[in-house]
C-alpha cells in the first residue's frame, strides 16, 4: 500500500510520518501531484496559521490537487479546518470540501484557556475511523479554532461549547485532534484509516 503525506509548511508532518513508522508503514513526504494521486491513502496534516498556509497551497498548485483526489485522504488540525468553507483565522477562504465555517472559541470565563490543549474525550463516534470503539475516547488536541457541528460531523467533543472532533464526506476524512500524539487510541484510528 502506498501511503503519501502531503508535503508543505505543516508543522507535524513528521510525527505523522513517525507514527506510521510504528504501525509498519512507510509513507511518503511528498508535494508531487502524480504521487499525490496515485498514492493509496494520502494525509494532510497541518500545524500552523491558516492563511500563510492556504497561500502556499494555492502557490503550489496543492489547493486543486487535494480537492481532486478520489483516495481516502485524512485531514489533521489545521488540515481539517483547510479542507473547510472558510477560516475566521486570517479571513480564509479554505479548499471548500466540508461546506462548513472555522470559528474562534470565546472564553466565557477566566478558566476557559485558550488554545483548548490536552486530552480530551470524543463522543458521538459516527463512521469508519471510529471502528471498534464502544465508548468515549481520550484524544489529544491543540487549537484556537473550532468547526461547529454540523451535517458532516463524524464525532463530538466538547470545550467551552460543543464543536466537531471529526469530519467525514465521501473520500475525505478529517480530524480536529492529532491522533499521531494520541497514543493507543490514535494509532487505532490511524489503523482504521489505512484499513478503509
Amino acid at each position: 500500500m502506498k501511503v503519501a503525506i502531503v508535503k508543505y509548511n505543516a508543522g507535524n508532518i513528521y510525527s505523522v510520518d513517525y507514527a506510521l513508522k510504528r504501525l509498519g508503514v512507510d509513507a511518503e513526504i511528498t508535494a508531487d501531484k502524480e504521487k499525490l494521486m496515485s498514492a493509496d491513502k494520502v494525509i494532510f496534516p497541518g500545524v500552523g496559521e491558516a492563511k500563510t498556509t492556504m497561500d502556499h497551497l494555492k502557490q503550489c498548485g496543492l489547493d486543486r490537487v487535494i480537492k481532486d483526489l478520489k483516495q481516502p485522504l485524512l485531514g489533521v488540525c489545521l488540515g481539517m479546518q483547510l479542507m473547510c468553507n472558510y477560516m475566521e483565522e486570517g479571513d480564509t477562504t479554505g479548499l471548500g470540501i466540508f461546506d462548513v465555517s472555522v470559528k474562534r472559541f470565546i472564553p466565557n470565563i477566566h478558566i476557559e484557556k485558550v488554545p483548548h490543549m490536552g486530552w480530551n474525550t470524543i463522543f458521538d463516534l459516527k463512521d469508519e475511523l471510529f471502528k471498534g470503539f464502544t465508548k468515549e475516547e481520550f484524544v489529544y488536541f491543540v487549537h484556537s479554532y473550532y468547526v461547529p457541528v454540523n451535517e458532516f460531523t463524524a464525532a463530538k467533543t466538547e470545550y467551552i461549547i460543543p464543536f466537531s472532533a471529526s469530519l467525514h464526506r465521501d473520500n475525505f476524512y478529517a480530524t480536529q485532534f492529532h491522533p499521531e500524539k494520541s497514543g493507543k487510541t490514535g494509532e487505532k484510528i490511524l489503523q482504521n484509516f489505512l484499513n478503509l
